[in-house]
């Protein structure tokens, strides 16, 4: 960490820019007019909607004004660079199906990236229900209308006592969806098609694993402080330190941890 880092000022950064991503969505959210293929011919549906490119438009013109020394990387416009070795990720529309199909449980992810590659401040917004999710080294909170609200993981002892998700069980490769068949079929609750919700609610106390991947920087990069600061654990399948892409598995506990990495380490890649 650098001795000009301060968290509460990336903080209300990050805040404003949720601000302008959801001023710019808020127009589109259950009115779209047209809905973009983004996918390569013969390839998987990749959904992209006018609110995921005005939103990340409207947040890059933020940080340009306010730190032209960081830079970004965004889902919809790619990399600008970085005079200082710090970055933005941004997701401007994360569960861009659940946007096109109504449903609040899409977020918008802003995360800042140190010089090292590490993620070290997170914001997982979901305005529709008026929930944004805050982490930073050594704490994460919930901020609503009434206030922020410290959040803390529910240290599940187990999986066999655990509410667990993934986003889609189909895009898994077999290996992988053998791994997550062995945590469902073990797991109390197993729900899905949360995306980085999902994470929101691990931090919140109310699901205790996530299990996903194939996952790019803008998906990853935001969850990460936000889990950790409330207590959780997030690592790739191997039990490493979770990176900025490809697999991730977030737990409530360690012991939680250590019986899910038993089930998806063989898929691990």
């Amino acid at each position: 960490m650098t001795p000009d880092f301060s968290p509460e000022d990336e903080l209300a950064l990050a805040g404003r820019l949720a601000d302008a991503a959801w001023s710019a969505i808020r127009p589109h959210f259950r009115e779209l007019s047209s809905v973009d293929n983004k996918g390569a011919p013969g390839a998987r549906y990749d959904p992209v909607t006018e609110a995921d490119r005005a939103a990340e438009r409207a947040m890059r013109a933020v940080i340009e004004a306010e730190r032209p020394h960081h830079g970004i990387t965004g889902e919809e416009y790619g990399e600008t660079a970085s005079a200082s070795g710090w970055r933005w990720l941004l997701d401007p529309v994360d569960g861009t199906r659940a946007f096109v199909a109504g449903l609040p449980v899409w977020t918008t992810l802003i995360a800042l990236v140190d010089p090292e590659d590490r993620p070290v401040l997170g914001v997982i917004d979901q305005p529709v229900l008026g929930e944004r999710y805050l982490g930073w080294p050594g704490g994460a909170a919930l901020e609503t209308a009434s206030g922020r609200t410290p959040l803390k993981a529910s240290a599940c002892p187990s999986l066999a006592d655990a509410v667990i998700a993934t986003t889609d069980p189909y895009i898994l490769t077999d290996p992988e969806h053998r791994a997550w068949t062995g945590l469902r079929s073990t797991a109390r609750i197993a729900r899905y098609g949360l995306d980085a919700y999902a994470y929101a609610r691990l931090a919140g106390g109310t699901l205790d694993l996530v299990a996903e991947t194939g996952l790019k920087p803008w998906d990853v990069g935001a969850l990460i402080p936000v889990v950790t600061g409330a207590g959780g654990l997030a690592t790739d399948w191997a039990g490493n330190p979770a990176r900025l892409g490809g697999q991730i598995l977030c737990t409530a506990s360690e012991a939680l941890l250590e019986d899910a990495l038993r089930l998806v380490k063989p898929a691990a890649s």
